[in-house]
């Protein structure tokens, strides 16, 4: 093994801001393994400067005007968001909060004051449902979006209404419906011409970054296949509490409901979906997968789900992820090529066929070019880079393609049908509860886990012929 000639101070150094059509430069830090025979002749997949990645040459945003932030949902992701933002870049700063719930909001501001001496007054802090109205007519420049996934695409609508940028977590949406309204949000943006990233940081990950290069390089030749993982344990729970609404119940619930979360494998696996589409700049035009439910103690959301997905030129990728305690677990994504494979489960790593490491991401050389390494952070640094250059960038649409893969994924397992692209795109699944509302009561008993291969209304009579069996009492589920 040799060291590659190229300095790790070349490592996008020549990157540079450019529109969504254009591209930066030609370094990456790596370790090249020839076995002293030299690096056979490969065609490029595409062409240096027809794809965009992102400047990460820096380790904060170039400075500039100020920017007033707004966060809408005010949780774990976002105020790491917040987190994230504020050590961006100089210049930045977060003037609203908003959330249901006041305990949230409470949490957050804590945070921000005790982190950043950042004080969020009473008037700006804004709860319940419509509180991302009230966020986003504050005065601010910019919002963070990172409420449950259900309610983001019409807080997305809003904001770019309003003609605010967007960091948008992801996913952006949940069902058809979801899909449909941040599409049009999406090119309202671009009419606007507001920046707009997603939560999808392996696009702002230096090592997916400069694998992405080395592929469209043609280092493992054509892609022919591969397979997306994330399997990992059972996510936290949140049982209602007395005097808790069933609105509040199931929203402080969410990552468990489907209507809220979308379940884990549009909520979580979408990030190794994003990396599929992303490499290989296809959508999904068919899924036929399978899925059930184990041991998770509450919600309606399954526990694991395999699809089978074809790509628009006929290739398959299998998806598989799980969210189960003592099984084995792993994050990661494999690509097959006509030249070799590229795989992140031990480091990002490119083999020829037979099976020799032909390269390898130096995560050392990084760590010992940049301070900053932490993706989640340089989303936001490209995002304020863009806003304050007024060059635009709109991640949205792209997000949108790996988010509805996930919703067609999941929709197969639920219910055991072939679904394709054009069938869900064009569809009319809405998982919008149509009594929600954090005071009183809801009707929880469509609340089911999906069961493959019958109706819900099928279900529904099946559990109400047990319920009669046993006396009228509540089945067990």
């Amino acid at each position: 093994m040799k060291e590659s000639s190229i300095s790790r101070r070349t490592f996008l150094k020549s990157s540079a801001l450019v529109g969504a059509a254009g591209m930066v430069g030609t370094g990456s830090v790596l370790t090249s393994c020839d076995g002293g025979g030299g690096a056979a002749k490969i065609t490029p997949l595409k062409a240096p400067g027809t794809y965009y990645v992102p400047d990460l040459s820096m380790n904060k945003a170039n400075d500039g005007r100020e920017l007033k932030a707004g966060i809408i949902g005010c949780g774990g992701r976002g105020s790491g968001a917040a987190r994230n933002f504020l050590d961006a870049g100089s210049g930045v700063t977060i003037t609203a909060l908003g959330d249901a719930f006041p305990d949230s909001i409470e949490r957050c501001a804590n945070m921000l004051k005790e982190r950043y001496n950042i004080d969020i007054p009473e008037e700006k802090r804004f709860t319940g449902l419509d509180n991302y109205k009230q966020v986003i007519d504050s005065d601010v420049d910019i919002v963070l979006i990172a409420s449950p996934p259900f309610f983001r695409p019409e807080q997305f609508q809003y904001a770019v209404e309003k003609g605010k940028h967007c960091f948008l977590e992801k996913p952006l949406f949940v069902d058809a419906v979801g899909y449909r309204s941040a599409i049009a949000s999406s090119r309202q943006a671009d009419a606007k011409n507001l920046c707009v990233v997603t939560g999808t940081q392996r696009h702002h990950q230096r090592s997916y970054v400069a694998s992405y290069k080395q592929i469209m390089d043609g280092a493992i030749g054509e892609i022919t296949g591969g397979a997306v993982y994330w399997n990992g344990t059972v996510p936290w729970t949140r049982l209602p509490q007395p005097g808790m609404s069933d609105g509040e119940g199931m929203i402080r619930n969410w990552v468990n409901m489907i209507w809220a979360s979308g379940d884990h494998i549009v909520e979580q696996h979408c990030h190794n979906l994003d990396v599929w589409t992303w490499f290989t700049g296809m959508k999904m035009v068919s899924a036929l997968g399978f899925g059930s439910r184990q041991r998770r103690p509450s919600g309606d959301s399954f526990d694991n789900f395999s699809v089978d997905f074809v790509m628009e030129n006929g290739i398959h990728v299998h998806s598989m992820c799980r969210q189960l305690d003592g099984c084995a677990g792993g994050v990661y994504e494999f690509f097959q090529g006509t030249k070799g494979s590229w795989s992140t489960q031990q480091g990002h790593v490119i083999k020829d066929l037979a099976g020799n490491e032909i390269w390898k991401y130096d995560l050392e050389a990084e760590r010992e070019e940049f301070e900053q390494t932490d993706p989640y952070t340089l989303e936001h640094v490209n995002w304020i880079n863009h806003i304050r250059s007024g060059v635009h960038i709109n991640q949205a649409p792209e997000m949108a393609v790996a988010n509805m893969a996930a919703v067609m994924g999941r929709q197969s397992c639920y219910t055991g049908a072939f679904i394709t692209w054009d069938e869900m795109t064009t569809s009319d699944l809405d998982l919008r509860p149509k009594d929600l509302s954090l005071t009183g009561q809801m009707d929880l008993s469509v609340y089911k886990v999906p069961v493959p291969g019958i109706t819900p209304e099928e279900a529904a009579a099946r559990r109400a012929e047990r319920a009669a069996a046993q006396g009228g009492q509540r089945p067990q589920q």
